[in-house]
């Protein structure tokens, strides 16, 4: 009997996905359960596992095409008996040749070359040739050889053929003359966007054109904290089975801010102003797909290991693409850690609905005054970002020095002071 596969519901408002690779091929056994091909929404990469054991005899969408939520992509045959190579092994790869006709439907599934960019190469004699090993990237290349032929023909244009009336050892006393005429390959990758990608652009675009941004900045003296975690690191590793960090720190700090200055915690809905009574914080972390923000429900009422804990689980399925969509969704504030990657100070941009974001830094010893004298602390650059349009400069700069001041102190997280 053949199972249809089909696009599962993958999140709220998400009515159509983007196929990004295949796991398993058609002629291969696949158990139920057993994840079968990874799509992507405008929110989040997520695997699709087979709904029946068994084995698939038709693919119906490649590597770069969109389905429907709903739509069928696969056929499978749950009749169909597994190899003895394959019977209980579930991760098992049968290697075997694909029939000629199965060859010719994963031709027709590469993606079409831009008319464009067809003709271009038509009238240039400029060949364009795709990567196989990444679905979607086509290469062009600045030379009118394939690769294997590069040498050859790089020796040809170096070569000046001799004139009749010419000794032949004048030629070959003039290498370097000969060698300036060589030609070398350059390349260009078009690559299609992800419709994570795609959907990236599309906000950040979207809060520049609906917000009125402006940022301002602030330093912090990290000293005390970094004294704090140096002297509690190994008992609260111990203790909880996780390493304490900097962003635990300015999680409850910025709900502490968040709480003082509400504005920056609200939204802007028609004419309205939406305040919220309740502070999920948005973590901005780098993904395998692009930059993603997972929410922290209720951050005020986590401890510093439960911050701690949920940032590292959504750190390590943020690089395998999976977080689940509903975990992206919301948020009333975003902390963005540009420090990480060795930024020094940048104005991070809002993530509409949203009225603030605020950008941590890397840090840096820089001489400071202190009572009178010069000394050397570790500092951090702090950057709000937010949208003026409810939100205040003099809003803007208390919620940051109210950062400042915890930090500085971290004994007032605690106190609540």
């Amino acid at each position: 009997m053949i199972v249809q596969m089909k696009v599962p519901v993958v999140g709220e408002s998400i009515q159509e996905v983007e196929i990004a690779q295949w796991l398993k091929q058609e002629g291969q056994w696949v158990e139920q359960d057993e994840d079968v091909v990874e799509v992507d929404s405008e929110k989040a990469s997520l695997p699709i596992p087979a709904p029946t054991s068994g084995r698939i005899v038709k693919i119906l969408k490649r590597g770069g095409d969109t389905a429907e939520v709903g739509e069928v992509i696969a056929e499978i045959d749950d009749a169909a008996k597994p190899a003895q190579s394959e019977v209980g092994v579930k991760q098992a790869v049968v290697q075997q040749e694909l029939p000629d006709q199965q060859q010719d439907l994963a031709a027709k599934g590469q993606p079409r070359m831009a008319t464009s960019l067809a003709a271009t190469a038509a009238k240039t004699k400029v060949p364009v040739a795709r990567d196989t090993s990444r679905p979607n990237r086509i290469v062009t290349r600045s030379v009118s050889e394939d690769a294997d032929e590069d040498a050859s023909r790089a020796d040809a244009l170096s070569y000046e053929a001799p004139r009749a009336t010419e000794p032949r050892q004048q030629r070959v006393e003039q290498p370097e003359q000969a060698t300036a005429t060589t030609v070398t390959a350059r390349e260009e990758e078009i690559v299609p966007m992800s419709m994570i990608r795609r959907r990236i652009a599309a906000r950040l675009v979207e809060a520049q054109q609906n917000s009125a941004l402006l940022t301002t900045f602030n330093e912090i003296d990290m000293s005390a904290v970094i004294e704090l975690r140096s002297e509690l690191r190994q008992p609260f590793q111990e203790q909880h089975g996780i390493k304490l960090g900097f962003m635990s720190f300015f999680v409850k700090s910025a709900v502490e801010a968040l709480k003082q200055f509400p504005e920056v915690n609200a939204e802007v809905r028609g004419n309205d102003v939406v305040f919220r009574n309740y502070y999920d914080i948005g973590v901005a972390i780098g993904g395998g797909k692009g930059l993603v923000v997972p929410v922290l429900r209720s951050a005020d009422q986590l401890s510093f290991a439960e911050v701690e804990w949920a940032i590292d689980d959504f750190a390590n399925r943020a690089v395998s693409n999976k977080l689940r969509p509903e975990e992206l969704a919301g948020g009333t504030f975003t902390i963005s850690n540009g420090g990480i990657y060795g930024s020094l100070l940048s104005t991070p941009i809002v993530n509409p609905p949203q009225s603030g974001v605020l950008g941590m830094h890397a840090i840096q010893d820089r001489p400071v005054a202190r009572k009178g004298q010069v000394v050397i602390r570790p500092m951090m650059y702090v950057a709000l970002t937010y949208d003026h349009r409810i939100v205040d400069g003099r809003e803007a700069v208390g919620f940051l020095h109210r950062i400042k001041d915890l930090i500085e102190q971290p004994s007032r997280i605690l106190l609540e002071v």
